[in-house]
């Protein structure tokens, strides 16, 4: 039921800043919260971590925690992952573990309501015989059971994230880890920060909703309870994370929990700040919620009627939700236009007019319910036009469900030792012990006559290879809806049977990536040829119009310089998609961020012409023309001899790109995104022209397009690079560990390109045909340079005939929009796939 888990996604909190300086608004970084009351804990470690603006002190630091007045009390001990296989953030890199009572102690010195955020990360340590994947526990605080029977086993590889709302005296505050029977409890970091004032108000009572309806308004008392976050949802916007969001909270993308998407539409971006006003702030939630909304399709010509939008969420069964719904009304074009009805279960109707809460336009408010589930586990919000309304539509700007947890928490007792505390055991686990006997029992039946080894480890529960599960095909699914029709590619599919071979039934030692879509592994074929195969959660609709679009697109494409789809399999409410394996992984590891060697001057110039090759192809030498969309630094993956190959068409559009433009909502990655595109909303094949200058400066580079830790001006790389040129000092734009090789000629004509690339006006942007041709004239300057006598070629001697681009203010927040899209291609070639093919895998700005 937890959705606010962590992915190996990073979005910069400066990106958000750059993102609203182009709406010319300094107000974000001015007002970040400060909270009084503090501590970020790094669990099982001495050192300290950075991470989204956070220093988590490790807790084996004794005196960092004393200055803190943090203690800990209980027996415990500490473990790394000393592989560090998952690429995770240090952060999950350590874990403390309790065999008995636990407890971490925190003096707080203010009263009121606080943030208690728990970081679980099950990694495996071949220095060490525990598993945390096998750890059963509780977690209590304040007198509550937090957690009951909590295994981290029944959750993907990825960091789980569970989210507390808490009031909390002056005094000590306490979070107990009670291990279940003869099990452990662990964990890898901890934060306890005091919320902003009013951002949960008990002021006065809430309105109570049930299931059939019935509502009265005297619930009251909400923050004398725990509140645990289940759902955070940016309703028609992008996902933020901590990086990028003042209270460090994640906010992700509506598309997955939308009943019915053709009666949404996303409504236009809107470009000025939301109008806060009285105590109304952005802690409440960020200005993006409020810039981005979904409202009802009414251009939508197959309905007579207009449809309401629904969304619909996994709840706990029978029990109370603190439901927050959050509006501003950036659709209306005057004042006083637009009302319309708010539904829960469809039984409950609630008017919502702007007008009653502000004078006008574009004012952020909320509206609080408490309510409460079925035994259904669904809880369905829509929202509808009324009749009395001059505007016939409807609008949703963000949504929040927090469960109200009544159980109070018995405090462990503590027994002596060495001076800790130690507490009462709580609990019993015989229920899940026989519910493990059945699954393995189960598992063995089915199995037994199958080669693929089962592994007790693997992130889903393996699914038997014969018989059993539906033979429904998602694929199937959209060809009759009518969104694949006979384009696909079904030569490419394959048995569920040989995929698990090939992974060995998805072993967690084969894991070897995670991204947006879902987790990828390493497997090989029964002749040894080594692939990738990324798999999507096995019934999960996330990812479905990618899933479609990237078999479509890639079933259909044969080139050298284009990523290559071997197979797909779309049995049992599967999702996995297989690639050639890609040794090399992406280019931007090789340019920063990782630990591999620096690439030379020559090789990132092969690099970028491989790439621009591929991207050409798409652009002239495919059927009916393709635009890329997300041309980025990890979509081009590397084989084990750095040949490029560009990869992930999930956002592909199909043309004919004859026509000047295509009108369509813009979706791709902030930091590479074309400003005209942005501005318009009219996508050409230069916009993916404008994407690839971005990648050319990354490689001149060695930097990410959006850097937040570094001083404001530097930042954003283009506007950087600009103002290194008038300052003269463009040594400082060029990887220190490269200046040495470059050519001043070929630097040259490369910077002359990038800039081409960069330019505002697509018409003056070049196609990828001549950005080709100017990359091997670059190349072949800098062979001559080599094969020539050696001599001086210093870059500051060459700085005045470098010409830099002029590249105004654009959006460069590192992550993507919704995607719904689905391309088409052509053959002529050859392709490639890659550890951390389609899409993203493990990289930061993955979507």
């Amino acid at each position: 039921m937890e959705k606010l888990q962590l992915h190996n996604t990073h979005i910069p909190l400066f990106a958000l800043l750059l993102f609203l300086l182009h709406f010319s608004s300094l107000h974000f970084l001015s007002l970040a919260y400060t909270p009084p009351n503090k501590y970020f804990i790094n669990c099982g470690s001495a050192s300290n971590v950075n991470a989204a603006l956070r220093n988590f002190v490790g807790d084996s630091n004794s005196s960092d925690l004393i200055s803190a007045s943090v203690s800990l009390s209980g027996k415990s001990s500490t473990v790394k992952d000393s592989n560090q296989s998952s690429g995770a953030s240090s952060l999950y890199q350590t874990a403390r573990i309790f065999r008995q009572n636990s407890a971490y102690e925190f003096s707080i010195e203010d009263n009121g309501t606080y943030f208690l955020r728990l970081h679980f990360f099950a990694f495996s340590s071949p220095t060490t015989p525990t598993d945390l994947s096998t750890a059963l526990f509780d977690v209590s605080a304040s007198g509550f059971s937090l957690l009951l029977n909590f295994t981290p086993k029944s959750y993907s590889n990825s960091p789980i994230l569970k989210e507390f709302l808490l009031t909390i005296p002056p005094g000590k505050f306490k979070v107990y880890f009670v291990p279940r029977e003869s099990s452990f409890a662990f964990i890898n970091a901890i934060e306890v920060f005091l919320a902003p004032p009013d951002l949960i108000s008990d002021e006065a009572p809430l309105m109570h909703v049930s299931p059939a309806g019935k509502r009265n308004h005297n619930y009251t008392g909400v923050l004398s309870k725990s509140l645990l976050s289940i759902y955070r949802i940016n309703v028609g916007g992008p996902a933020l994370t901590p990086d990028n969001e003042s209270l460090w909270r994640n906010w992700v993308p509506d598309d997955e929990y939308i009943k019915n998407p053709g009666a949404a539409v996303d409504s236009p971006l809107h470009s000025g700040r939301p109008n806060y006003q009285g105590n109304f702030t952005e802690f409440i939630a960020p200005d993006l919620v409020y810039q981005t909304a979904k409202q009802m399709n009414i251009n939508n010509s197959s309905q007579s009627n207009l449809s309401n939008i629904t969304w619909s969420f996994n709840v706990s069964k029978g029990a109370a939700h603190l439901v927050r719904v959050h509006f501003c009304d950036i659709i209306s074009t005057s004042l006083a236009t637009l009302k319309f009805n708010l539904y829960i279960y469809r039984n409950f109707g609630l008017k919502i007019d702007s007008y009653e809460y502000a004078d006008y336009l574009a004012v952020p408010f909320y509206v609080d319910l408490v309510v409460d589930s079925d035994e259904s586990g669904l809880m369905n919000i829509s929202i509808g036009s009324r009749d009395d309304s001059d505007q016939k539509t409807a609008y949703l700007n963000g949504l929040e469900i927090k469960e109200i947890l009544n159980n109070s928490g018995s405090v462990p007792l503590v027994r002596a030792h060495k001076n800790n505390h130690v507490f009462l055991v709580v609990g019993s686990v015989i229920g899940g012990l026989v519910l493990i006997c059945i699954l393995v029992a189960v598992l063995f039946l089915v199995f037994k006559s199958r080669k693929p080894k089962p592994v007790e480890n693997s992130d889903w529960s393996p699914v038997p290879a014969l018989g059993g599960g539906s033979s429904h095909s998602r694929v199937t699914d959209g060809t009759r809806n009518g969104s694949l029709g006979s384009n696909l590619n079904l030569g490419l599919k394959m048995p569920f049977s040989d995929i698990q071979f090939m992974t060995n039934n998805f072993d967690k030692k084969l894991h070897i990536g995670k991204g947006g879509f879902g987790n990828v592994y390493r497997g090989t074929f029964r002749d040894g040829k080594k692939v990738a195969v990324k798999r999507s959660e096995p019934g999960s609709n996330q990812g479905l119009p990618e899933f479609h679009t990237e078999i479509m697109v890639l079933s259909k494409i044969r080139h050298r310089n284009l990523v290559q789809l071997i197979g797909y399999c779309d049995d049992r409410s599967e999702m996995i998609l297989v690639y050639e394996f890609m040794e090399k992984g992406t280019l931007r590891e090789h340019l920063y961020a990782s630990d591999k060697p620096p690439l030379s001057w020559k090789q990132r110039l092969e690099i970028c012409i491989g790439a621009a090759r591929g991207l050409q192809y798409l652009h002239k030498g495919s059927a009916g023309g393709t635009i890329h969309r997300d041309v980025k630094s990890t979509n081009i993956l590397l084989n084990e001899n750095l040949v490029a190959k560009v990869a992930d068409f999930g956002l592909s559009k199909t043309g004919p790109l004859d026509e000047t433009h295509v009108s369509t909502v813009v979706k791709g990655t902030f930091g590479y995104l074309d400003p005209e595109y942005f501005k318009t909303q009219q996508l050409t094949e230069k916009s993916d022209v404008y994407s690839f200058g971005v990648v050319l400066l990354e490689v001149l580079c060695a930097r990410p397009p959006i850097d937040p830790t570094l001083q404001r001006e530097q930042v954003n790389l283009a506007e950087w690079a600009m103002i290194c040129k008038k300052k003269g000092l463009l040594e400082e734009i060029v990887d220190p560990s490269v200046k040495g090789q470059i050519d001043p000629n070929s630097l040259r004509k490369f910077i002359e390109t990038t800039e081409k690339c960069l330019q505002d006006c697509g018409a003056d942007r070049p196609n990828m045909a001549d950005v080709l041709w100017d990359l091997e004239y670059a190349l072949q300057l800098q062979q001559n340079a080599m094969r020539s006598e050696p001599h001086e070629d210093s870059i500051t001697n060459s700085s005045a005939a470098f010409v830099m681009p002029s590249v105004q203010r654009f959006p460069s927040i590192s992550m993507s929009f919704e995607r719904d899209d689905t391309p088409i291609l052509m053959d002529d070639g050859s392709y490639v796939k890659a550890s951390e093919v389609f899409s993203q895998m493990r990289i930061d700005d993955a979507r």
